[in-house]
């Protein structure tokens, strides 16, 4: 029994650097902080005044929802010099949205109490009613600060 328990005990390491070259190969990660799943964001183009900006969107069914309306083009306008507004052409959907978010500058956003979309160029406070659509490149987030106009397309 003793050599049995042994011989387990010596293949343990073993098997489980076989489970850990597995699950690297396969894209899982180990644990509970598992990457998301291919398809859980769209790529998106934007354009702000004339110039072309990468973006994402995330998988919420408020999200999803915006990308329907896709392509859009939409007048902006300054709001609490933190970020710049817009109204899409109706309401979008909210389900299970939190309650609240705390957005970051870049982050696209969706304000349900008014019905208009956020696009930050500054941090802002924790705000009730604001779903975080998506995220605008790095790059381009300075250009939102003084931005007049974006249009807003599926990336191809």
């Amino acid at each position: 029994m003793e050599s049995v328990r042994s011989r387990l005990l010596t293949r343990v390491p073993l098997i489980v650097a076989v489970l850990l070259i597995l699950a690297a190969c396969s894209g899982v990660s180990p644990g509970p902080h598992t990457a998301p799943a291919e398809g859980k964001t769209m790529n998106i183009r934007l354009t702000i005044d004339g110039h072309p900006a990468a973006a994402t969107l995330n998988d919420s069914a408020t999200a999803r929802d915006l990308a329907a309306l896709l392509p859009l083009t939409l007048d902006l306008e300054d709001f609490h010099q933190t970020e710049r507004i817009a109204y899409p052409p109706r309401k979008l959907d909210t389900s299970g949205a939190p309650d609240a978010a705390e957005p970051k500058a870049g982050d696209l956003a969706y304000y349900a109490p008014w019905g208009n979309l956020a696009l930050f160029y500054r941090d802002f406070d924790l705000s009730s009613g604001l779903v975080i659509l998506g995220r605008v490149a790095d790059g381009d987030i300075e250009r939102l600060a003084t931005a007049d106009r974006i249009t807003i397309e599926a990336a191809s």
